[in-house]
């Protein structure tokens, strides 16, 4: 049993075994997603591996990883900016339901900020007794409760349909002309990089649906694709209730040679006073601003929070912007949950697209009912 104590909270992560995780049917579907192509094994490229304390001794021991965690931790939180206390009394308000094929569509309102509420969708599936869940991210809500959006983005729906809950969150009903950021305390006046903003949403949805009667508290996990797989890595690297995540096709680490891995835009990463950069990639004349100029001068990386995840299980669910060679910055969270004890944490499936398709889309239901059910 390992817990971890973060921002002042106590998580018990007593995870399934290796050994049942490898009894369930859907294990051997997906298994070969945790082991990395041959030519990226061992692979560490240029990423400073968070196993090295600042001061540059390594770390040898799990209590030793302990320490270096909250410091990673502390170092990022501090960078990010802070958050506002946590919304723990955050509960639903039902504001109408509808009934699907083998589960309850309920649309809910609740307060993801300090007297800011969002409406949601919360997919109550019809199986009986206590239930994992997940909470899925995006735009807005509607589509991945399946209301609307491309194909293949309606993760909550095919969650449900399998009998996990889902809460379906999104950024629509915030400032209109804010391109689906949200802000604190004001647009002009940020405190917190917009990106680990929503992170800081996501976690009071945390508490929200964690008082569901029939969901299991120790069992919810997040995902999200492209702006929400960003949203959905953030979230889950930092607040460690999410007992596993999946990440579609973020951009797992800076790469400026890729436009969509946009960190660098200010309502990620980048955050500078309006008015704002061009969006577009970085010139001389369009040049980055903000916490991202600082985090590149140093070297730093977002390897440094997937290793926050270990040793709970995540999943890229790579696309165009997260292609096989990401195995490189991934490989330094394998070696913590090796240094920890654990195999089977770190997964990346792969597709030619940007989007999900339904090959890849199955890999990720089945790998919420492996470390979820």
């Amino acid at each position: 049993m390992a817990c971890w104590f973060v921002g002042g909270c106590h998580t018990d992560h007593s995870a399934a075994s290796s050994a049942m995780i490898r009894q369930n049917v859907d294990w051997h579907d997906i298994s070969s997603c945790f082991v990395p192509p041959d030519k990226y094994k061992n692979e560490y490229g240029v990423y400073r591996s968070p196993l090295i304390f600042q001061n540059g001794d390594t770390v040898k021991t799990a209590a030793d990883w302990l320490r270096r965690r909250k410091e990673i931790y502390d170092d990022w939180m501090q960078m990010l900016g802070e958050w506002p206390p946590l919304l723990e009394h955050a509960s639903f308000e039902y504001l109408d339901s509808t009934q699907k094929d083998g589960y309850m569509e309920c649309k809910v309102s609740f307060e993801w900020l300090p007297a800011r509420k969002t409406t949601a969708y919360l997919l109550k599936p019809e199986r009986k007794g206590l239930k994992p869940a997940v909470v899925t991210v995006f735009y807005e809500p509607e589509t991945a409760a399946g209301l609307s959006g491309g194909p293949n983005r309606d993760f909550a729906r095919l969650l449900a349909k399998q009998g996990i809950t889902a809460l379906s969150i999104g950024t629509s009903d915030v400032i209109v002309d804010s391109a689906f950021v949200q802000f604190y305390p004001e647009y002009v006046n940020q405190k917190i990089e917009p990106l680990s903003l929503l992170a800081y949403l996501s976690a009071n949805a945390w508490y929200a649906l964690s008082k569901v009667d029939d969901v299991d508290a120790t069992r919810i996990g997040i995902v999200g694709h492209s702006y929400g797989g960003k949203w959905a890595m953030l979230a889950s690297c930092l607040f460690d209730r999410f007992a596993c995540a999946a990440w579609s096709d973020p951009g797992i680490v800076f790469d400026e040679l890729r436009p969509n891995v946009n960190y660098w835009e200010p309502y990620y990463l980048g955050y500078h006073s309006p008015p704002w950069r061009q969006r577009s990639v970085i010139t001389p004349d369009n040049p980055a601003q903000g916490l991202y100029v600082k985090l590149m001068s140093e070297g730093r990386d977002l390897h440094e929070l997937h290793a926050l995840m270990a040793p709970r299980p995540f999943l890229v669910s790579g696309g165009s912007e997260d292609p096989p060679e990401r195995w490189i910055p991934l490989n330094h969270s394998v070696a913590v949950n090796r240094l920890l004890g654990y195999d089977a944490r770190v997964a990346m499936s792969n597709r030619p697209e940007h989007s999900p398709n339904e090959e890849s889309n199955d890999i990720l239901v089945k790998f919420f009912t492996c470390y979820l059910e």
